[in-house]
């Protein structure tokens, strides 16, 4: 079964949702955007979240030392790093962690997107993305079937498109967030529709 994470929770009231439809993975997005959160404001959510559900920080070329943070208060369980962040930024953070600290290496899809050399990364999971938050579709044609890593498909998915990419792609797990909202706000209803198309 596919995995669902719900991105861009900002309020008690995206918490009390999710924690009604039981997504696999929550994101607080910490980098520069119009859902960014505070450290209090994600620690408070956090706090009221199920504990079933996974909490995911997302960045942009953030100071490790603020990821070790968050991770260490129990904020967010996974990272989420979709600036230009190396192989030894990663390395150094899951060393910090005594590997504790998931990462998900988010890439923006293009035609000179080489995913092969993400197969020797040491990030645990790929997020394929049309770019940050850009809440647009990539051509899907560029994802490899021979991808080694479990990889998370993001970028313009919503209830109409998201079942044939799951047939089509076999994704470890889907990402969503703009297509979840109403005047920029997380919305019960879309919510509940996409929960149910995936566990239907």
């Amino acid at each position: 079964m596919v995995k669902i994470k719900i991105c861009g929770l900002k309020r008690l009231e995206d918490i009390e949702m999710v924690n009604r439809y039981k997504p696999d993975y929550i994101g607080f997005v910490f980098a520069n955007t119009k859902r960014k959160v505070s450290h209090e404001l994600a620690s408070e959510l956090k706090a009221n979240l199920d504990s079933d559900i996974i909490s995911v920080g997302v960045f942009v070329d953030a100071p490790k030392e603020e990821i070790l943070r968050l991770f260490n208060d129990g904020t967010i369980e996974i990272a989420q790093l979709h600036g230009s962040e190396s192989e030894d930024y990663i390395i150094d953070l899951k060393e910090s962690t005594n590997n504790e600290l998931k990462i998900i290496n988010a890439i923006e899809m293009s035609e000179d997107t080489d995913l092969l050399v993400y197969d020797s990364s040491n990030a645990d999971y790929l997020l394929l993305d049309s770019g940050k938050g850009s809440g647009k579709t990539f051509d899907w044609r560029l994802i490899r079937k021979d991808l080694k890593k479990d990889f998370f498909l993001a970028g313009g998915l919503n209830s109409e498109n998201i079942t044939g990419a799951i047939e089509q792609f076999n994704p470890y797990a889907v990402d969503l967030s703009s297509s979840l909202e109403v005047d920029g706000f997380k919305n019960e209803d879309k919510i509940k529709e996409i929960m149910e198309i995936i566990n239907e």
